[in-house]
């Protein structure tokens, strides 16, 4: 990464998921766009995770989380992360439907807020496997080991290492 953006940059832990479609690969192109994006770099993936949706019918999830380095503002990587999913057809019919793609800004540095359009961190990530499995294995996350254990009846499995699904 250039020391400028180093510098300057924001970390930010983005969820991926999909369950329709070809979702592995669904998420393998987002990782790519994500990393295209202006100012931003992908560091980190976790291991690829199938899960069952949470409040919501249909096919199990494939899941992981990102972390990038980024100068955009919160608002304007949002922007950008719902183009991602826009480009790979979602659609949003109704709460929590099936989705070839769903990308969640999760975290973004330190950075605590609440606004129509977006709330960090996450209002619903410390009630999900499908995020806390994958951000406990990226340093810097902190996951503990009671949040992993207050989702525990949720089901969730590794399907592959990073380097197995997808190489920065």
């Amino acid at each position: 990464m250039a020391a400028d953006l180093q510098e300057e940059a924001q970390l930010a832990w983005i969820g991926l998921g999909a369950n329709l479609g070809d979702a592995r690969n669904a998420l393998c192109t987002a990782v790519r766009s994500i990393a295209a994006l202006p100012q931003t770099r992908v560091l980190q993936l976790s291991s690829l995770y199938r899960s069952a949706p949470v409040d919501a019918g249909g096919p199990d999830y494939f899941n992981a989380v990102a972390v990038a380095a980024t100068r955009l503002a919160a608002l304007e990587l949002l922007d950008a992360l719902q183009a991602i999913e826009l480009a790979a057809g979602r659609e949003r019919p109704y709460r929590n439907a099936p989705r070839t793609l769903d990308l969640d800004l999760l975290r973004f540095g330190d950075l605590q807020m609440q606004s129509e359009r977006l709330t960090l961190p996450h209002p619903r990530m410390l009630e999900r496997a499908f995020v806390l499995h994958p951000m406990a294995e990226l340093p810097g996350a902190g996951v503990t080991a009671a949040q992993l254990a207050s989702v525990a009846d949720q089901r969730i499995e590794a399907v592959a290492a990073p380097g197995d699904w997808y190489r920065l």
